[in-house]
């Protein structure tokens, strides 16, 4: 098990200086806001993925159509030029 680089020895070290500096009463309660901060992270970390996906979508569908249209003027162009 190697979460953040940190393995089972160093992890167990952590959470028992924290049970000795924060004490058992406070332990779960800063678990749980320490939860609920990660919750939040993952949750703008997905709206963020979100919104880049959509906007580059649909700047793949700008281009898409421009290249579409670009050959339709550029002859267009080249029939003025001709007159």
């Amino acid at each position: 098990m190697n979460i953040f680089g940190i393995g089972l020895p160093e992890m167990a070290v952590i959470m028992a200086v924290a049970l000795l500096v924060f004490g058992p009463k406070k332990l779960p309660e800063i678990g749980r806001s320490m939860g609920k901060a990660l919750r939040g992270f993952q949750e703008a970390s997905q709206d963020f993925q979100d919104e880049f996906k959509k906007e580059a979508s649909q700047l793949e569908e700008a281009v898409k159509t421009t290249a579409e249209l670009e050959p339709k003027l550029s002859g267009t162009v080249d029939k003025t030029e001709e007159a």
